[in-house]
């Protein structure tokens, strides 16, 4: 990674099954690796314990889907700190498992990151979208059952023993390298 200044990042994320708190873990380590300061939260810890939002040069929000949607916490953040988020230089990083399909990482062709963006009074200029994980063994029975019928209609996996992680790792650092570069 190009040396750059010293910055300090804010990174907030939801995750439901821990795959999404294991990128923003991944998207951390890259940064302080790098030389930058770099604060992990979780949403929930952001509503119950607002940062110092002036201490962050950089604040990136990442979010999982679920059933098509994002958690009401996530919208519950946008709508506390919306104006905050516009002021700063940020980003959002959606992680969604339709993103398995090279063509579904364009923002522009992506349902779930054109919701966010239809539905959250802040609208981040920096976007990006990563490929998740299926993990049906982990889930919960329901789930398992809901998200099985749903990649029987997009052509995804549908064994209930499969585990796969179709996160781009390389891309993970490519991103966290674009967050200490991002102005």
């Amino acid at each position: 990674m190009p040396q750059t200044q010293q910055r300090q990042h804010l990174l907030i994320y939801f995750s439901r099954g821990g795959h999404t708190r294991k990128i923003s873990e991944a998207i951390a380590a890259r940064l302080k690796a790098c030389g930058h300061g770099c604060t992990l939260m979780s949403v929930s810890d952001a509503l119950q314990n607002p940062p110092d939002w002036e201490a962050f040069d950089v604040v990136a929000l990442g979010a999982c889907v679920l059933y098509g949607s994002y958690d009401k916490s996530v919208f519950e953040l946008v709508d506390r700190y919306g104006g905050v988020l516009s002021s700063k230089v940020s980003s959002f990083y959606c992680v969604n498992v339709v993103a398995r399909n090279p063509e579904k990482r364009i923002p522009e062709n992506n349902k779930y990151l054109q919701k966010f963006l239809a539905l959250s009074p802040w609208q981040p200029g920096d976007l990006k979208i990563i490929a998740g994980k299926v993990d049906y063994p982990a889930w919960p029975w329901y789930d398992a059952l809901m998200i099985r019928l749903i990649m029987k209609m997009t052509n995804g996996p549908t064994d209930p023993k499969a585990v796969i992680d179709y996160t781009d790792w390389q891309d993970v650092d490519a991103y966290a390298d674009h967050l200490a570069m991002l102005k």
